[in-house]
């Protein structure tokens, strides 16, 4: 950019020289071939200009002509110049860029028993989580893609909380959408009492499609076939459990059958319930992303699996708050499930196999818990045997001595370093 500007600076000196009625070459040099001519005094080690400007001068070409050479050498630059300034003004005053599609494929979908609904997607593409997945808890679940209108999320979620159905909020969404491209957007909505609309434009990024069940819709765009979504709903079908799992059992049976037709990236899953999530008012049952991995379909499951123990985890310590114990255990159990290595659930769930009367249980659970961390089991013990939900394990020497044989006294607590 430098060398230009300072290019056309010389080209203007040495217009002004030939139009001039007045002789400079006094100025710059004695040779007859160099005189009078600014730009190879200001760059006399340009070997290559010398022996242009010397062609030009010693072959008696008229000014004129050179006049009009140079005109035109200045003419081109400067266009070259307006182009890039009009191409650096557009991105400054945020005039419309030719964006990247976002490719994906995704699942919406509603559990009718419980009524959770949630999102899962994959995508060649960064962060994926961050722009297609969106829910309210008991209102609805939205997937926006491909030429990407981000704001579709939003405004979907509060038009489905006025009460329109997935139909009409999607026949909404593109009569306001006035942004350039709609013909190439992808969008799925699933709403509370499970209405599925879907919509995918004309000139979405091929292969684009989508395909519906009675609680679902899968979609996709730049995918290697419609073997993708069709593949995705079959999975959610014949996938048992939680919609978390059919979540993810759909889009890994996307992924099998050619998913993105450009590779792998990023995955996410968003589920919501109402006060489903961890903690107090929190309608975020599962929220899990992987941005950025050649594998992201195994972090995922791996973060799955996080997020359902400690949720389980968190439903356990509440069921056994409001006393009830067959509901915590039930809880501990399913924590276990997607944690196995969890010696404090073990240990939990000890207990609560004895308060609940399944003694041979309780001991298979105290035992899991010590083998995997051995040096505080007695610590951790002591800390819970004295709720008064289980005191009444202390007094109970069969019990005892098998928990801490051969005369059923726990030994000595090794002390915190």
């Amino acid at each position: 950019m430098f060398v230009s500007h300072v290019f056309l600076c010389f080209l203007g000196v040495e217009i002004l020289v030939l139009i001039s009625p007045f002789d400079f070459s006094p100025w710059f040099s004695a040779s007859p071939c160099l005189r009078g001519d600014p730009l190879l005094w200001l760059w006399p080690r340009h070997a290559v200009l010398k022996i242009f400007v010397y062609q030009l001068h010693c072959c008696r070409m008229k000014k004129p002509l050179f006049l009009i050479v140079l005109l035109l050498g200045f003419a081109l630059l400067a266009g070259a110049q307006s182009t890039s300034c009009r191409s650096r003004a557009g991105v400054e005053h945020g005039e419309v860029q030719s964006l990247p599609p976002v490719s994906t494929f995704s699942i919406v979908a509603i559990d009718p028993q419980n009524g959770d609904m949630g999102v899962a997607v994959a995508s060649r593409y960064f962060s994926v989580g961050s722009v297609v997945p969106w829910a309210m808890a008991n209102v609805g679940a939205v997937a926006t893609q491909a030429n990407v209108n981000v704001g579709y999320g939003q405004q979907a979620v509060d038009l489905l909380r006025q009460g329109q159905t997935a139909q009409q909020v999607l026949k909404k969404l593109l009569d306001d959408d006035k942004f350039e491209g709609k013909d190439g957007r992808q969008v799925a909505i699933v709403d509370a009492k499970g209405n599925v609309a879907a919509y995918t434009g004309p000139n979405a990024p091929k292969w684009a499609g989508d395909r519906q069940g009675k609680t679902w819709s899968a979609q996709g765009n730049i995918l290697v076939g419609a073997q993708v979504p069709e593949a995705m709903g079959k999975a959610f079908e014949e996938t048992q459990g939680e919609l978390a799992e059919k979540l993810f059992a759909a889009l890994k049976a996307g992924d099998g059958a050619g998913g993105d037709s450009r590779g792998r990236q990023s995955a996410s899953m968003l589920v919501v319930r109402k006060g489903g999530g961890r903690n107090i008012n929190n309608d975020r049952y599962i929220y899990i992303n992987v941005d950025d991995s050649p594998d992201p379909f195994k972090e995922l499951r791996r973060l799955l699996d996080l997020n359902l123990s400690y949720n389980y985890g968190d439903q356990m310590y509440k069921a056994f708050a409001a006393n009830d114990l067959s509901r915590a255990r039930a809880a501990a159990q399913r924590a276990l499930s997607y944690s196995p290595n969890n010696a404090n659930t073990h240990m939990q769930l000890g207990f609560l196999n004895y308060a609940l009367g399944d003694k041979t249980a309780s001991l298979e659970e105290f035992s899991k818990a010590r083998t995997i961390r051995p040096d505080d089991f007695v610590k951790r013990w002591q800390d819970e045997v004295d709720s008064p939900e289980f005191k009444a394990m202390r007094d109970d020497q069969d019990f005892m001595k098998k928990l801490f044989p051969p005369n059923g006294v726990p030994p000595a607590a090794a002390p915190k370093n």
